[in-house]
């Protein structure tokens, strides 16, 4: 497995040790030491290197399938590049060598409309890997939870929600990582699964940003308060950056941030009908038991961490 230390990776690793399967998890040092992952073999080496994945993630062994939760921390052009298409292509290469005859793919929703350069890469890589020969199982989740969680610490603090436009710009059907690590497992059994690009989102109907908010604050005990964001803010940020980027390269990756943000701000993580031009709800599948209600109220008692990383947006 690849991308193992992250919060849906580690999720994915329970998930795999639940269902009885073997697991090896390659990984990068942090700090000059070896993450612990209980219950699996810890390999390390650098994914984004053909010659470590080969000599020190497959190790010249054989394995029946490859399960990656591998993606690029930022987004940003170079990153997205280097992770979300060249190490992939990589551990395909090497998993195609050492026997591998399945591949299950976390993927995301939002390549339906590539506006990004992780989208194009994450795209690429899709394509490389329904051409490899080997069974594939692409799966797209909606929204996670810990993207929804970035307001939670605002409103206990009494400030407002923020939202784009007037909150329904946007809708999600949030999934956790626990069940988007269930269907993941699942695609190795469930032969439904095989050679197909699935959507998934979590149970119950999609939810707009407003809904997300006023959820949030009925939990939270406190009257609603919303203040809003124009969208053209993310254009103005992304202009200017874009064009200093020309004379400071390092500003390039924090013009495309602002594109990111401007897309999730304005794009709903649905399944896009291409026919009609219109994101539909009711084409989204619902999987998993996990609620965003159930989701804040531990949040809100400090159960458990507001863990975004590279989500993080407020």
């Amino acid at each position: 497995m690849i991308g193992a230390t992250g919060t849906i990776g580690r999720a994915t690793v329970r998930a795999l040790l639940r269902h009885g399967h073997d697991v090896v998890c390659f990984v990068r040092t942090r700090h000059g030491s070896t993450p612990e992952i209980p219950g699996t073999t810890v390999r390390t080496g650098d994914v984004t290197s053909a010659q470590s994945v080969v000599r020190d993630g497959f190790g010249g062994e054989r394995f029946d399938a490859v399960v990656s939760c591998l993606a690029s921390r930022s987004g940003g052009p170079a990153d997205a590049r280097a992770i979300d298409h060249e190490a992939h292509m990589h551990v395909l290469n090497a998993a195609k060598e050492s026997g591998v005859t399945h591949f299950v793919l976390l993927s995301a929703i939002c390549v339906q409309k590539p506006l990004l350069a992780f989208q194009h890469a994450k795209l690429a890589f899709e394509e490389s890997l329904k051409s490899s020969g080997l069974i594939w199982s692409i799966v797209r989740p909606t929204a996670f939870f810990k993207s929804l969680s970035g307001q939670v610490k605002r409103v206990q603090r009494g400030k407002p929600f923020l939202l784009f436009g007037d909150g329904t710009l946007t809708a999600c059907k949030p999934i956790s990582d626990d069940d988007v690590a269930e269907y993941l497992t699942g695609c190795l059994a469930d032969r439904s699964r095989a050679n197909t690009v699935l959507p998934i989102g979590g149970p119950g109907p999609a939810i707009t940003l407003r809904e997300q908010g006023e959820l949030l604050f009925r939990l939270a005990g406190k009257p609603p308060r919303f203040t809003s964001v124009p969208v053209k803010f993310f254009d103005v940020i992304a202009g200017v950056l874009g064009t200093l980027g020309t004379i400071i390269p390092p500003l390039r990756d924090k013009a495309e941030f602002a594109r990111i943000g401007r897309y999730y701000a304005t794009e709903s993580m649905l399944v896009w009908d291409p026919v009609a031009q219109r994101y539909d709800a009711d084409a989204t599948p619902s999987f998993g038991t996990d609620t965003l209600d159930a989701h804040y109220r531990r949040l809100l008692r400090g159960d458990v961490a507001d863990d975004r990383g590279e989500h993080a947006l407020f």
